[in-house]
């Protein structure tokens, strides 16, 4: 089985980012979930995205970069939105990664020193209308990674959610949800 370090999103640790968690631990898989707020949650997007420029995305970056030195080497490394930054750093410039699951965010590779590295299989999750995944330039950096990579795959889901992988938001699409989470699935049971 594979061991998952799972950042969460600008708006916390919320409960739907814990039980995504907790659908991968059912399945067999170890996952952590660590809090780089500090226990403090939003109501909304924008207020959480205040939150991380408050503190700063560079302190959000270590503060996953420092989680991840007191685990094994072997991770995959997964994040929503604002933890692909965390999770894509990690995965591009840790050695030992055994994959990358990115959810409705990619940074082009070059923020983190150029290319995705051999042998590390990734997934990028978006929907096709997300303004914040195809206006801000994430679809095109999930385009360039996969055109790049041998083993990377983007999936694209129809509807304008951002967030819509988490249980705990308004904007949770059902059914995008959980083929978002069974094709994670299937790469984990891959990987592990």
């Amino acid at each position: 089985m594979a061991e998952v370090l799972l950042f969460h999103h600008a708006q916390g640790l919320t409960p739907g980012v814990r039980d995504f968690a907790d659908r991968l631990r059912a399945a067999g898989h170890t996952v952590h979930t660590p809090d780089l707020y500090d226990g403090k949650t939003f109501d909304t997007l924008e207020e959480g995205l205040d939150y991380g420029r408050t503190v700063g995305f560079d302190v959000i970056l270590e503060r996953g970069r420092l989680t991840a030195e007191g685990l094994p080497a072997g991770l995959v490394y997964a994040g929503f939105s604002l933890g692909v930054m965390p999770a894509q750093l990690l995965a591009q410039t840790r050695p030992g990664a055994t994959g990358a699951l990115l959810f409705h965010s990619c940074i082009p590779t070059s923020e983190f020193g150029g290319e995705w590295p051999a042998g590390v299989p990734v997934q990028v999750h978006g929907m096709d209308a997300d303004e914040f995944f195809v206006d801000e330039g994430d679809l095109d950096a999930a385009r360039a990674l996969v055109a790049a990579a041998p083993d990377a795959e983007l999936f694209l889901y129809p509807g304008p959610q951002h967030l819509f992988a988490d249980s705990s938001l308004p904007s949770y699409h059902e059914p995008a949800a959980a083929l978002l989470t069974k094709r994670v699935l299937g790469f984990l049971d891959r990987i592990g």
